[in-house]
């Protein structure tokens, strides 16, 4: 490796030198400084910054199959993505030396406004003077990590809001009536091989195109679990050769590729008191849109407020709540009262999950052009490094150094019907 001089005082007094095998050498010699005061040379600053990308990319699993677009300088915050409608069939025959009618190509748009995201670490002078580690090399991989996730996650909720979801195999109707954990096996939805074959039928229906021969889906370690048991199952060695396994790929079924990630979506309902996970009804309620609790439960006044609850397997909206009560609404605008009946001991479970409180998993399968994003180069991340003494005055002691990244972002649905997500429980969370 080729050594280069940093000015990054950063690491203490005199030069930082990155050694061959990539170790940190003081030397205490000349400083260099470099005309932009960043304090790192070209070569270094292209460095960190490809090195803040490389780890910030194999967090990006949501983003990977997206149609990508550059962000342009000096064009404004707008971004645009296309999509192209079909050719219609053409069942007239032409006729003889008449040259038919030609065809125009429908392209629609859709617009987008980027938004920044960013993090930083500060690193002060008597860390990076007495620590062993290369700190800005540590703090350059851990804001890649994070700058990963946080860009990851950002896309992944705006593809499970999508409008097309199928709940498990269609037993059940909505996310609150998932049922995981149940003693009667018929029950409980876990995904299962069907579920994807019903997935797929609806993206052939919608005439979704392929990537790369198959679709695509993104699964949670738990639920991939329930799935690779099939003996319909197979390994990516089995159907593909090695330089074209995506990476986190895990195996395929009913023609469907999946990439396996720990950020796929999974909707959890947080518990409802401090000290217990679910509330108990107090006494017996009779078309009330208030019901009392148990008050072993330790809630505050308002705490609860905004929040969805299932009682009996009804899910309500908590408009108000005293340390011992709960006033009830249909729905989320708080504004038409609930009419609950219910009888004493009855549990109240957090409702923003599945039937009984259970995590819900969502796995996301869909075909090309699906959805779109910013690219991460060429203005989409940034990694950004503040020398120490760079804040003027307000380090007036050359105490504190700072290495950033920042984002200019935004993912958009381009056309609903390429992608679909299937909610379920895990056997096994």
């Amino acid at each position: 490796m080729k050594e280069f001089n940093i000015n990054l005082q950063l690491f203490g007094a005199g030069d930082v030198v990155l050694g061959t095998e990539g170790e940190i050498n003081t030397n205490n010699g000349n400083v260099n400084t470099y005309a932009d005061g960043s304090g790192l040379s070209p070569e270094m600053r292209t460095y960190y910054s490809d090195y803040l990308i490389d780890n910030a990319e194999p967090a990006l699993v949501h983003d990977r199959f997206a149609q990508k677009h550059t962000i342009p300088h000096g064009n404004g915050k707008s971004i645009q993505f296309r999509k192209y409608d079909p050719l219609p069939k053409i069942t007239d025959p032409i006729a003889e030396g008449v040259t038919p009618t030609g065809q125009t190509i429908n392209m629609g748009t859709v617009n987008a406004t980027v938004a920044q995201y960013g993090g930083y670490v500060e690193l002060t002078d008597l860390l990076i003077m007495t620590a062993i580690d290369n700190n800005l090399c540590m703090a350059t991989k851990l804001l890649g990590s994070q700058a990963g996730r946080t860009l990851d996650t950002i896309s992944r909720e705006v593809l499970v809001g999508g409008t097309n979801v199928q709940f498990g195999e269609g037993k059940v109707s909505s996310r609150s009536q998932i049922v995981g954990g149940d003693a009667d096996e018929s029950k409980n939805c876990y995904l299962t091989v069907d579920a994807i074959r019903r997935a797929v039928r609806f993206l052939k229906n919608q005439n979704a195109e392929k990537i790369d021969g198959a679709y695509v889906a993104i699964i949670h370690p738990d639920c991939a679990y329930d799935l690779m048991s099939d003996p319909a199952w197979k390994y990516p060695h089995q159907y593909a050769d090695p330089a074209a396994i995506f990476e986190g790929e895990i195996g395929k079924i009913e023609g469907v590729r999946f990439i396996e990630s720990t950020e796929a979506k999974v909707f959890h309902a947080e518990d409802l008191a401090s000290n217990v996970r679910t509330l108990t009804v107090a006494g017996e309620v009779s078309n009330s849109d208030s019901v009392t609790f148990k008050t072993d439960a330790n809630v505050k006044a308002g705490a609860l407020v905004g929040r969805e609850v299932l009682i009996g397997g009804k899910k309500y909206y908590v408009g108000a709540n005293t340390e011992n009560t709960l006033t009830l609404t249909t729905d989320s605008t708080k504004s038409t009262p609930a009419s609950v009946s219910c009888a004493a001991d009855t549990v109240i479970y957090p409702g923003e999950a599945g039937a009984c409180g259970v995590d819900v998993y969502a796995t996301l399968i869909f075909g090309e052009n699906a959805y779109g994003t910013t690219s991460l180069k060429d203005g989409g991340l940034e990694h950004i490094v503040k020398q120490l003494g760079s804040a003027g005055s307000s380090d007036p002691l050359n105490q504190r150094a700072t290495v950033g990244w920042k984002a200019t972002k935004v993912t958009v649905r381009l056309v609903e019907a390429f992608m679909i997500r299937i909610e379920t429980a895990a056997s096994l969370a």
